[in-house]
């Protein structure tokens, strides 16, 4: 782990701040300029920008934290439990509890060791070699399904339909309160929070972000529903409930701070994708895990999130 500081040269003057890190550092490649950007660990003259912002001579870049990718990510046998693998795509369903890739905290044990060893080579590098097939991310306490590309052709197109919503995912959660709605829609922009950097928030300078929900059953005090994201923001289904006072049942970072569950209740339940290579829709489905479904037959049967309570 190091801090990088980079000097913008005059022959680079009016590029985008992301494309100006990978021409300035050639072991940070755009896409993950992008992310380093998105998750606020980078810094133009001591500011936070944009990846659009458009730098100039000698602005001082300071990237926090990152990852010495000259040291590689160890290969770790970790079972992966594997819903769906071919030529092009493996559809993963994650654990709660695992981190998606390497990153501050967290360099072993993740999902991106575990990928190396049973598919070592055959993983698409547009993510870069901390994020090797990576097309998009799970939270560490969501569980559900994943998708990893095993080359670059998969990966672009996978990625292009998550930009242009013809990729699907469906989600459940479970809210503290009871919704007034059977469904509905919440759309407000998502950026990090200044004061947290772990943490996002709504805010009007962030971005764009729509999460579609449904109530599925109803409790004494809580909500279980169905959440498609229109958009893939950080967190967005947390910070969304957070935002319109329904945190997600054990939420440690957004909900209260005495947890009344020990499990995050949001699990990534579908996900559908047209496929790179045939063009045929895949839709896959997972139930979510034992202690999400022993929290719903608790409240059905005694109206509490546990059994001793």
């Amino acid at each position: 782990m190091e801090n990088k500081v980079l000097l913008v040269s005059e022959e680079l003057k009016g590029v985008r701040l992301d494309k100006a890190i990978s021409l300035l550092d050639a072991s940070i490649t755009r896409t993950k300029a992008e992310n380093l950007i998105d998750e606020g660990l980078v810094f133009v003259n001591k500011k936070k920008e944009k990846c659009s912002y458009k730098v100039e001579v000698n602005d001082e870049i300071l990237i926090i934290n990152v990852i010495d990718e000259s040291n590689e990510i160890k290969k770790e046998n970790i079972p992966l439990d594997i819903v769906y693998e071919d030529n092009d795509v493996i559809i993963i369903n994650k654990p709660e509890g695992m981190v998606v890739h390497p990153a501050n905290g967290h360099y072993s044990g993740t999902l991106v060791n575990a990928l190396l060893y049973h598919f070592e080579n055959n993983l698409s590098k547009i993510g870069g070699e901390s994020r090797p097939g990576i097309v998009h991310r799970l939270d560490k306490d969501t569980s559900g399904l994943i998708m990893v590309a095993k080359n670059d052709n998969a990966h672009l197109k996978l990625s292009a339909q998550l930009k242009d919503k013809s990729a699907y995912r469906r989600y459940l959660a479970l809210v503290t309160g009871e919704l007034p709605y059977d469904s509905g829609s919440i759309v407000a922009p998502i950026g990090r929070n200044n004061s947290d950097r772990k943490k996002m928030m709504v805010v009007r300078e962030g971005k764009d972000a729509t999460t579609h929900f449904k109530v599925l059953e109803r409790f004494n005090g809580y909500t279980l529903i169905e959440c498609v994201l229109e958009t893939g923001r950080t967190h967005q289904i947390r910070v969304h409930f957070h935002t319109v006072k329904f945190p997600l049942v054990g939420d440690t970072i957004y909900g209260p701070k005495k947890v009344a569950y020990p499990h995050l209740m949001l699990h990534a339940e579908t996900l559908s994708f047209i496929h790179p290579s045939t063009n045929l829709r895949i839709t896959k489905s997972v139930e979510p895990p034992e202690y999400f479904k022993e929290c719903l037959n608790n409240l059905r049967t005694t109206g509490k999130l546990n059994k001793e309570n």
